[in-house]
């Protein structure tokens, strides 16, 4: 009999998440006969048995719209609001699971979904999973994809404010998303030109951050530039236990405005960064693991996720992957160009 298989999206949106629906199903039913299903709003659709049929006219035309086609939601199996109640709810999914006599699930998330991902696959249910985020913190993969869109959202954020820094001789503190992985800042803040960069692996002191925005005003810039992750925090913050929330951009703008004597503005971008049509880079990446991933089936391997490295797919087991993050080094070579172009990390 054709094998069955079904998909679902969890954690934050993502573009590329409706390339890898459509690159998994088209592959399924075209390479090898499948019958394709997708559970409606991540985990929590498959424990509430909420589902459509995925054929060749539903998959039509998404390659390049965003979100997802199947909804989403951060709810963990283990951890669901059933009627005002917290519940674990994996053995129900597991049961919906073989209520439709699937073969296999495909969970397409970041590292949450990783996590949530490996609980499923340690009760026995065959599971693989893609690395999405625009974050690009899932362990065990060169790129994730969702990041090159983001990145170039963030980059042309960052040539925007140019305009207006230079103009008014302000500076121009720009807050990207990035909660415990600076990729997206520091990738943004480099391409775009940033004068300081601030990232969660490398904790700032304002002092630090003042004095170099004054030395540039003493070499004659008029504006600086300040790229920061939510998630960035001072050091004094960082040196403590409680390194959950990052430090306040407000804060940071009142301060520098304070030290400098100069007018500081915060544009924070927000959710603007993961919207939109994914860029090529990004269906590539997304269409080429989607199609990892039915291969994967058709060889009966589970409990894995497809990755890519060295531009080639692969597979990483789950377990290695779930509950570790990939962070900046601080001595990448993104940072390494940065600092040698005069950019301060506020360290």
């Amino acid at each position: 009999m054709a094998k069955s298989i079904g998909i679902l999206t969890a954690g934050g949106d993502s573009p590329g998440l409706n390339a890898a629906i459509r690159a998994i199903g088209k592959s399924a039913i075209r390479s090898y006969g499948w019958n394709v299903i997708g559970f409606r709003d991540g985990f929590r659709g498959l424990m509430q048995d909420r589902f459509v049929r995925l054929d060749s006219e539903e998959l039509s035309g998404i390659l390049t719209i965003g979100g997802t086609i199947l909804g989403t939601s951060r709810v963990k199996p283990h951890k669901m609001d059933v009627g005002g109640q917290i519940m674990d709810m994996t053995d129900v999914m597991i049961e919906n699971f073989e209520r439709h006599h699937l073969d296999a699930l495909v969970c397409i998330g970041g590292g949450g979904t990783q996590k949530n991902a490996l609980r499923l696959a340690d009760k026995g249910l065959p599971i693989v999973t893609l690395p999405k985020t625009i974050d690009n913190d899932v362990w065990g993969t060169d790129r994730s994809f969702g990041f090159d869109t983001a990145l170039a959202i963030a980059t042309e954020a960052v040539d925007r404010l140019h305009s207006t820094a230079h103009s008014h001789h302000r500076i121009i503190v720009v807050e990207i998303m990035g909660h415990n992985a600076g990729w997206l800042t520091l990738g943004a803040g480099v391409a775009g030109g940033a004068d300081v960069i601030l990232i969660p692996e490398i904790p700032y002191e304002v002092d630090r951050i003042a004095e170099s925005i004054l030395a540039r005003r003493t070499a004659g810039s008029t504006f600086s530039i300040v790229a920061v992750a939510e998630g960035a925090m001072p050091r004094r913050d960082a040196d403590t236990d409680d390194q959950t929330s990052g430090g306040d951009t407000v804060e940071l703008s009142k301060a520098l405005e304070e030290r400098t004597r100069l007018e500081s503005r915060v544009t924070i971008l927000g959710h603007v960064q993961r919207g939109g049509t994914p860029s090529p880079f990004d269906r590539l990446l997304a269409t080429m693991l989607g199609t990892a991933a039915t291969d994967c089936i058709a060889k009966d391997r589970s409990g894995v996720m497809v990755a890519v490295r060295d531009g080639r797919p692969t597979t990483v087991p789950l377990a290695d992957v779930a509950g570790r993050r990939n962070t900046v080094p601080v001595d990448h070579p993104w940072v390494v160009t940065a600092r040698q172009l005069g950019v301060t990390f506020g360290d």
